[in-house]
């Protein structure tokens, strides 16, 4: 059997996971399945006790989540060492970036849920300035210290879906207030089809 990649189309965390699984030519050994965290019915919940996605279902059948996990997976699979560097201080810098920009996405995330989950009478501002703070902290630092476009890496797909979910989203005007930003995604894009090939759908 194939392994199985449990997400949905509108997710940063599982499109990274699907630009690793194009990038590795993985395609043909992992089916994409949607998966919809907020149906207790969803087999996810029994994949992933957390319910959250994405989950990737190896061909024996363990569980493997989260995205990090998945992406590891998903380069021990292929080879080794193509998507995570094997030596230092490479490893620890892709590995730190991927960490800093997941939790820029789990913040633009949290943002989202505050509109969709919560009515309006009980929204908390304050809350939420303290998720952008978040996001707009680690835009600064991945400004700072772009790293170069033109590797696929778990850290620079990271930033990428990042980059991409806000442009979704529009959690923060990255595009104003951190232009020197653009032209990394428009050169990364360039680079790397995997990104165009994994665009989330339109999206109210």
């Amino acid at each position: 059997m194939p392994m199985i990649l449990r997400g949905s189309p509108m997710s940063p965390f599982a499109r990274k996971a699907r630009m690793a699984i194009l990038h590795l030519k993985l395609s043909d050994k992992v089916e994409f399945v949607r998966a919809d965290p907020m149906n207790p019915d969803d087999v996810l919940r029994q994949d992933n006790p957390l319910g959250k996605i994405p989950v990737l279902m190896t061909e024996d059948g363990k569980a493997v989540y989260d995205s990090r996990v998945i992406l590891e997976h998903l380069d021990h699979v292929a080879g080794g060492g193509i998507i995570i560097p094997d030596g230092w201080p490479a490893r620890l810098n892709t590995l730190t970036m991927q960490a800093m920009c997941d939790g820029v996405m789990d913040a633009c995330i949290l943002i989202v849920y505050e509109g969709r989950h919560r009515p309006a009478a009980i929204h908390h501002p304050p809350w939420l300035d303290y998720q952008r703070g978040k996001v707009v902290r680690g835009l600064a630092a991945f400004a700072k210290a772009p790293p170069d476009p033109a590797h696929f890496d778990v850290g620079t797909i990271t930033a990428a879906c990042m980059l991409g979910y806000l442009d979704m989203r529009k959690q923060v005007d990255w595009r104003k207030d951190f232009a020197a930003l653009v032209p990394w995604l428009d050169a990364f894009r360039a680079k790397h089809p995997e990104f165009d090939a994994t665009t989330p759908p339109e999206s109210p």
